[in-house]
């Protein structure tokens, strides 16, 4: 496993380039395939490239609240000192690994962009009270409890099919979670995966002289906030040092939290968890100029997603416009059997994740292809579903495009994890696949 791991990081260290690069890669890969594999030419494909280019304009101002809303909760007084003592149960490198890939898995289960935030805080706050422990596999295994999100109860795609008016309802009906996010095959892939995955993460620590910690000073990296010149305020810097300001600010989001739960029930959102980290944060922070004086701080690591979130839009819509993610899913189709079709379906959504790295965007790419070919072969349409949510989560883990927020608060780039990513890769992908086909 150790050679395994140390061969696999040599690799991304070597060849894997950063988000930025991966990224423009992956446009003009999708060019070359289009004019390959589909009627579209060289000036149209350029044209579903710039028509998509903006396309994820709201989800990306999204995920940079994920980043800045989290950073700055996690930047106050109070959250540091609840994480820091959740931390100090870890005593050992060993039981930190295990420890964040756990906190991580159920964070995601509950939400996504939850737990894609709380693993990479929670990582850096066992970093800091654990003693020898590798920062980058700390990283890399809050991460990977990421991949369970799409069977978790915010996944887009069963919470999509099971809602009344979905663009697929004519072909399949209403289709309730307990066929999907509860189904017995979900909750043996669930089941073994928070199991299996915190053994293999432990398993990949490296020896000794081969660990790579990191400074716990260096990990506080927020500037200090400037001393408040008592006698000396003027009425603006009243108001901007005043608690009762923040006081009332934080309740009045607060009661729409508890309006919105009360209407709602539990029913998590990126909108409402964005809401519940701004508003804590604000409360949290005690005053409006040490607020904003986190936010400045956080703003800094958002750069990565406001850059290359909009190439991504553009892939999407030469994937889609051009037909080449039908075209994909078509070529799995046709070499599938009623036994191995949620198989192929689940290779099929992992292969289309590279490009279209959006659960909801995927399934209306896939969705009429795979809907259409299981129903043609008797296979059960839930479990078709979740082929393609799963799909989508698994190559999460060798996806830049999610890792990005988690990097931005470790500090890290992609090299630096994805090489124990890959070996998290192979396990779950074995894991899955055995939920796919035996169930």
């Amino acid at each position: 496993m150790k050679m395994l791991v140390s061969f696999f990081n040599r690799i991304m260290q070597r060849y894997l380039p950063d988000p930025f690069l991966f990224v423009i890669i992956l446009t003009f890969a999708v060019f070359g395939l289009g004019l390959i594999f589909t009627d579209s030419g060289p000036y149209q494909m350029v044209q579903h490239w710039g028509s998509g280019f903006w396309g994820l304009l709201v989800f990306t101002m999204q995920m940079v609240l994920v980043l800045v809303t989290g950073h700055v909760l996690a930047s106050s007084h109070i959250f540091k000192k609840g994480l820091g003592a959740l931390a100090a149960l870890a005593k050992t490198p060993g039981q930190a690994i295990i420890f964040v890939t756990v906190v991580s898995m159920a964070a995601s289960l509950i939400n996504w962009g939850f737990g894609l935030v709380i693993g990479a805080l929670f990582a850096k706050q066992l970093a800091k009270k654990v003693k020898h422990v590798d920062y980058r596999l700390l990283i890399a295994s809050a991460y990977s409890g990421f991949i369970v999100w799409h069977g978790g109860i915010s996944g887009s795609i069963p919470l999509t099919i099971a809602t009344e008016g979905h663009f697929s309802q004519d072909m399949i009906g209403i289709i309730p979670t307990d066929q999907t996010i509860f189904a017995s095959f979900n909750l043996f892939i669930i089941a073994v995966m928070l199991f299996i995955l915190p053994l293999v993460n432990r398993v990949m620590m490296p020896p000794k002289d081969e660990t790579i910690s990191v400074d716990p000073m260096m990990l506080d990296n927020e500037t200090p906030a400037a001393a408040i010149e008592q006698g000396a305020l003027t009425p603006a810097e009243k108001l901007e040092n005043s608690r009762i300001v923040s006081l009332l600010t934080g309740i009045f989001g607060l009661i729409f939290l508890f309006y919105y739960f009360s209407e709602n029930g539990f029913k998590l959102n990126l909108d409402i968890v964005n809401f519940l980290f701004l508003f804590l944060g604000i409360l949290f922070h005690g005053t409006p100029k040490r607020f904003l004086e986190a936010v400045v701080n956080a703003v800094k690591g958002a750069s990565g997603i406001i850059i290359q979130f909009p190439f991504y839009a553009g892939i999407m819509g030469m994937m889609t416009a051009s037909g080449l993610a039908a075209v994909m899913s078509e070529g799995f189709v046709s070499i599938s059997n009623e036994f191995t079709f949620p198989f192929f379906t689940f290779l099929s959504a992992g292969l289309v994740n590279f490009f279209v790295p959006s659960g909801g965007g995927q399934w209306a790419v896939q969705a009429p292809v795979m809907l259409e070919a299981a129903q043609a072969l008797g296979v059960s349409i839930p479990k078709t579903a979740m082929a393609v949510a799963w799909g989508d989560a698994w190559t999460n883990l060798i996806q830049p495009f999610w890792a990005l927020p988690a990097l931005a608060i470790a500090g890290l780039k992609a090299k630096d994890i994805m090489g124990y990513c890959v070996l998290t890769l192979i396990v779950s992908g074995v894991v899955i696949s055995a939920g796919m086909l035996f169930f």
